[in-house]
């Protein structure tokens, strides 16, 4: 992994509502975007198509992306497993927001079902509302929306692709313990 704080000059960031630097981490994955003001981190995707992107002084990077960049290296050398950042969402009902908040109790290594969520936020009915949340979670990897899996246990959609979700799981189990999926 290389250590290139990275601008976009194209449009890859314009669906955000306000002007904030960019830095992109190179992972085993494909680049991953990383996208936050002082104010903390607001977005971490996986990009497939990356334009336009030109090299930025890393002075010019907030500490918050450069401390995420520092983290997120560690999770994918398997030196991390709890990550310790500030967010900042730009976007999110409430509703929206508190399954996201859950889904920092489903730790490093394990898996749970959007049931179970529905459950920990106390309406077993919304499980296709807490799907919907957990698909629009702005912070891909740190917060592990990829632990989230249909309740008979088989993968079940991830923005950032199936074989990313694979991946991450895999790279987060025991070792010795073979393929999970």
């Amino acid at each position: 992994m290389t250590d290139v704080f990275l601008r976009s000059t194209s449009s890859l960031t314009t669906h955000y509502s306000t002007a904030m630097p960019d830095a992109y981490l190179t992972t085993p994955l494909g680049l991953l975007s990383l996208r936050g003001s002082d104010a903390g981190l607001a977005a971490v995707t996986f990009l497939d198509e990356p334009h336009g992107l030109v090299p930025t002084p890393v002075a010019e990077v907030p500490e918050c992306l450069r401390e995420a960049h520092r983290q997120l290296t560690a999770y994918f050398v398997g030196e991390l497993r709890e990550f310790n950042l500030t967010y900042h969402f730009e976007k999110g009902t409430d509703f929206q927001r508190k399954v996201w908040a859950a889904l920092l109790g489903v730790g490093y290594g394990r898996t749970a079902s959007y049931l179970d969520l529905a459950r920990q936020l106390g309406n077993p009915g919304a499980v296709r509302a807490v799907g919907a949340a957990n698909g629009q979670n702005p912070l891909g990897v740190v917060l592990p929306c990829h632990r989230i899996i249909g309740a008979s246990g088989q993968l079940t959609g991830y923005a950032g692709g199936m074989h990313r979700k694979k991946w991450l799981l895999q790279h987060e189990r025991p070792t010795g313990q073979g393929e999970l999926f």
